[in-house]
């Protein structure tokens, strides 16, 4: 154990307990059952929910003892390790939910997904904080990308397709660290073309690209050179290759849920009883909240039943239904605070690894938080991930919590070099 005197975010730690506290309070709310309404019944979601909080302060204060370089020194065996729990549950997981990525033993299920972000982002951090690291040199971006793409795939074999797009959070502290932005204008465009090419005749939309093509050498381009053009039809046909793969993807690699959902999120379908079920419901749950809510124990949509997930993925309506638009406003603050927070923690770091390593937990945490927050109001498909810190689950809290206080316990020594 380490014995020097921690000079704690205080601040952070308190928004952390402040989420926990409301997670648990709508956990109840949205759980409660007046034939079993104690506390502390373990036996009920909000009862199992506490040990899980008691266990993830305790893991926590354990994590604030310990001396900061464990944490860098540790780095790949822990990614070791996880990427191997990874593995074993593709042999024994049980189906939760449609996916395999929950180990039982003995009635004790925990899901390794949840805890492959932080070690990704200590294994990133780790590498990429190495002095002889440049990410401006192809071997750094591949072996970045490498780090991060097993974890994912691996992930992505569970039928967790929630906890893989998480992954993509990680461009963020990459393109802090040097990654060029055109990286994140590529993303962007191939989450557009990947739209249109859903709903929009391939040949039409093969015939903007074209004409941006030819815009983009006679627009923006006052020298064109014979480089100019090979990266224009460059450009083009990897569009064109792009758009052409988009119906495989979607009807190969994505469960038939899945593509439900996309379409009625898309307006090509709409099902109100099937596939768009869940965020209909979690709408007029939101929607019958107005201003202030209907208090505490209050909600009718969620405690009827209606809305499916009400105390783990869209627990947000819950927030929505029974504090209304001032009581989630109040919990997206917290949330912003905490995020702005981190990101000002990170760039104050001596150590390059503790930087990187805090904007990994900015990153994976607004991930979490606009995905969460976008399905539940229907502006994002439905994929299953958690809100941080308030949703009900061990793994996740546990998780979160982990990523969360290594970093808090980094930036007590900040002015060490790790």
């Amino acid at each position: 154990m380490y014995q020097e005197k921690l000079k704690l975010d205080w601040i952070t730690i308190g928004i952390y307990l402040a989420i926990m506290l409301f997670g648990w309070m709508n956990i109840y709310s949205a759980c409660y059952d007046e034939s079993h309404a104690a506390i502390f019944d373990f036996k009920q979601y909000p009862g199992k929910q506490l040990i899980w909080m008691g266990l993830a302060i305790l893991t926590a204060a354990v994590i604030l003892l310990t001396e900061p370089r464990v944490f860098s020194n540790m780095a790949y065996p822990i990614y070791g390790i996880v990427l191997g729990l990874l593995v074993l549950t593709l042999f024994l997981a049980v189906t939760v939910n449609g996916g395999k990525s929950w180990i039982d033993i003995s009635g004790f299920r925990f899901q390794p997904s949840e805890f492959a972000k932080f070690a990704t982002a200590l294994a990133l951090a780790k590498y990429l904080s190495a002095i002889d690291v440049d990410l401006k040199d192809l071997r750094t971006k591949m072996v970045s990308i490498v780090l991060i793409a097993i974890p994912a795939a691996l992930v992505l074999l569970q039928h967790d397709t929630g906890s893989a797009l998480v992954f993509a959070s990680f461009i963020f502290p990459l393109y802090r660290e040097g990654v060029s932005g055109a990286v994140l204008v590529v993303g962007v465009a191939a989450i557009v073309l990947f739209v249109l090419a859903l709903l929009v005749n391939k040949y039409i939309l093969l015939g903007i690209l074209a004409l941006l093509a030819v815009a983009y050498l006679f627009v923006w381009l006052n020298k064109r050179t014979r480089k100019d053009y090979l990266r224009a039809i460059a450009i083009f046909l990897c569009c064109a290759a792009f758009v052409f793969s988009v119906d495989f993807v979607f009807n190969n690699v994505l469960e038939s849920h899945q593509r439900e959902r996309i379409d009625v999120l898309l307006g090509k379908t709409e099902d109100l009883q099937g596939s768009g079920y869940n965020v209909n419901q979690s709408k007029i749950a939101i929607g019958s909240g107005g201003l202030i809510g209907k208090g505490f124990l209050g909600g009718t949509v969620t405690k009827a039943n209606f809305v499916p997930e009400k105390h783990t993925d869209f627990i947000f309506c819950t927030v929505g239904e029974e504090w209304g638009f001032l009581g989630c406003t109040i919990l997206l603050i917290l949330y912003g605070v905490l995020l702005q927070r981190l990101v000002n923690m990170a760039e104050r770091q001596r150590s390059p690894f503790s930087r990187i390593f805090g904007y990994c937990v900015a990153s994976i945490l607004f991930m979490h938080l606009f995905v969460n927050v976008g399905m539940v109001l229907g502006l994002v498909p439905v994929i299953g991930i958690p809100l941080p810190f308030f949703s009900y689950g061990g793994s996740s809290m546990l998780a979160f919590t982990i990523l969360l206080f290594i970093f808090i316990r980094q930036d007590a020594s900040k002015n060490q070099l790790l």
